[in-house]
């Protein structure tokens, strides 16, 4: 069962500034949320838990730069995006 991608306004916001200041990642990202939706669990994502205050949000990978952080509502079939950036900004 595919998941669905559930964009808040806070994060189009975060996303649209990202993709100001990296338009070379443009084409990068899309794809990135593509396979996220069709498959979260897929290798090249690298989905992991994230600890500490992030404790309850998982991360995967644009790529080795740059990360989305989101919670991944698994009994929903959902996905919600909450930052976009490289390392140090979304953690």
């Amino acid at each position: 069962m595919p998941y669905q991608l559930v964009f808040t306004d806070a994060y189009n916001r975060r996303a649209l500034r990202f993709l100001r200041r990296h338009p070379e990642l443009k084409l990068q990202y899309a794809k990135t949320l593509a396979l996220l939706e069709a498959n979260p669990h897929h290798p090249s994502l690298r989905l992991h838990a994230l600890s500490g205050r992030l404790q309850g949000l998982q991360s995967v990978s644009i790529n080795l730069s740059y990360r989305i952080t989101l919670e991944l509502l698994i009994q929903d079939q959902q996905i919600i995006p909450i930052n976009v950036g490289d390392h140090d900004a979304v953690y």
